[in-house]
Parts: C-alpha cells; sequence; structure tokens
C-alpha cells in the first residue's frame, strides 16, 4: 500500500505517529510524510528565516530514519486554513501520491494549525478522486477515496482510541525520529521542562497497558460512507 500522512508541522507525526509510519514501512509499504507548515514560529529565540531553514532539515532527516519521503508545502505557521484555495493544495498532494491510506490530526485538536490541516486533508481525500474537481496542477485524479484515521491529539484529550498499533518493535526508531527535530526537542525541554521523548514514552506505555503490549499508538476510523473498511488498514 501506499500510506501517506500528513500534518501541520515538523515533527507532529513523529510524535503521534511516528512508530506507525516505521511499522508500515518494515512491511513493505511506501511511505510520504507530508508537511504543511514550515514551523517558522516555532520557537522564542531564533529568528523565523532561520528556523524555516532548520525545520526542514529536521524534517527531511526524520524521514530518512524510516526511508520514508518527505514533502514539504511551506505554509507559514498559523497558516492552514479552511480556504478553497488551500483545499486544492492538499488535494494536489493527495492525486501526486495515490495513497491508499491516510493519517492525520484528530479535528477536535488542541490548536488551529492542527485543526486546519486535519479538515483540509478529509476534504483533499474526497475531491482527489473527482476528475473535474480542477486544482491547476499536473497529476490525474485518484482512483479512489483513501480511507482516513485520524491520530489523538497531544495528552488525547477527548479522544477515544478505536484502533491500536503495537510499535513495541519500532519505540527506537520513533525516538531517534523525533531526536531529528532538535530545534524543538532543546526548546521545549529548557523553555518548558518538557522532555518529549519521555512524554511519548509515557503516552505510548499508557496504550499499550491499554491493549496489552509495552507500546502502543491510537487512531480513529473517520466513519462516513465510501470511507469504512471491512478490514483495517492498519498495520497489525
Amino acid at each position: 500500500m501506499r500510506i501517506l500522512s500528513i500534518s501541520a508541522h515538523p515533527d507532529d507525526a513523529e510524535l503521534m505517529v511516528g512508530g506507525t509510519l516505521a511499522k508500515y514501512k518494515e512491511q513493505g509499504h511506501e511511505v510520504f510524510m507530508c508537511v504543511s507548515c514550515n514551523g517558522s514560529q516555532g520557537h522564542f529565540v531564533i529568528p523565523s528565516a532561520h528556523l524555516q531553514c532548520i525545520r526542514r532539515r529536521e524534517a527531511r532527516q526524520s524521514a530518512q530514519v524510516i526511508g520514508a519521503e518527505c514533502i514539504l508545502l511551506d505554509l507559514p505557521d498559523s497558516g492552514p486554513w479552511h480556504t478553497q484555495e488551500q483545499r486544492a493544495i492538499y488535494t494536489e498532494v493527495v492525486r501526486e501520491v495515490k495513497p491508499d491510506i491516510i493519517l492525520t490530526h484528530y479535528p477536535g485538536d488542541y490548536m488551529s494549525d492542527h485543526v486546519g490541516a486535519s479538515q483540509n486533508t478529509w476534504e483533499a481525500s474526497f475531491w482527489a478522486a473527482v476528475p473535474l474537481y480542477l486544482t491547476g496542477g499536473w497529476s490525474s485524479a485518484h482512483n479512489l477515496m483513501p480511507t482516513v484515521y485520524y491520530w489523538e491529539p497531544l495528552g488525547g484529550h477527548n479522544f477515544q482510541p478505536y484502533y491500536y498499533v503495537d510499535i513495541s518493535d519500532q519505540w527506537e526508531k520513533k525516538r531517534d525520529m523525533l531526536l531529528c527535530h532538535q530545534s524543538q526537542y532543546t526548546w521545549l525541554r529548557d523553555h518548558d521542562g518538557i522532555d518529549y521523548v519521555e512524554y511519548m514514552a509515557v503516552t505510548a506505555h499508557f496504550r499499550g497497558l491499554q491493549c496489552g503490549v509495552k507500546y502502543a499508538e491510537a487512531f480513529r476510523p473517520v466513519e462516513a460512507w465510501g470511507r469504512t473498511q471491512a478490514g483495517r488498514g492498519l498495520p497489525e
């Protein structure tokens, strides 16, 4: 299968589904990691122009850990909005990749970039398969509407898992992906006292306790006509 994650910022997908993406890749699937924003506002000290360059490099390095392809849309932070123009951008990504499965933010996430990326992704997953919907790009329409899974928001608030993926054997790769994002790791550790590798270890261990494994990541499927499968597309 072809697997596409669409996140708002560099490091979002790694935080919530890095283990699942690693597992997909280990099982022989093609993995694409699309990042909406350039991360230009993700620091209090590093200037935006320099920070964008750093975070692009970090995103590519993280994808390389698992052999995924990195796609950078380069929208500004606070940039994913629910507009026709942006829906066309996301639709073109889906048409270019032609995924079987899309992983993205939960619509009830805690900040607007995550919510905007989620909504644009959901709409694009439909319109990508409509040939008469024109985006101005060169990619042909997708031949199916991909199945979409939402990953849990940071902290898991108001999120009830439907599926779990055992990432016990992929935890080290997830950690390595997270540590590629040193601009965020060191800033959050030194400024806010948050070690987000430790934070995600606790989260993954808690989800693992719920499903009887050491570490797990949690998902909800989009429950809508044309998207519900008889089986599940997440890695076993």
